[in-house]
């Protein structure tokens, strides 16, 4: 399966978007920037650097999967 991008063409006319449709995502994605639920969701998501997600006990993201990957490599 090739999952590499096709080279761009030069030749090909470009295709632009409505300048309504980019008013009316600006727009969208402004609003719900600024809703109440955006901002209170941003002041609780915070997270402190250190937090234990950033330094796992065992070293890993996921200890298990890490040691049956270190047995499989030995095999």
């Amino acid at each position: 399966m090739d999952l590499s991008f096709a080279l761009f063409d030069r030749r090909a006319p470009l295709v632009e978007l409505p300048s309504d449709l980019a008013v009316l995502l600006v727009e969208m994605t402004a609003r719900q920037a600024a809703s109440p639920t955006a901002t209170i969701y941003a002041r609780s998501a915070r997270v402190r650097l250190d937090s234990p997600l950033f330094a796992p006990i065992d070293g890993a993201f996921n200890g298990p999967v890490a040691k049956v990957m270190m047995q499989w490599k030995d095999e």
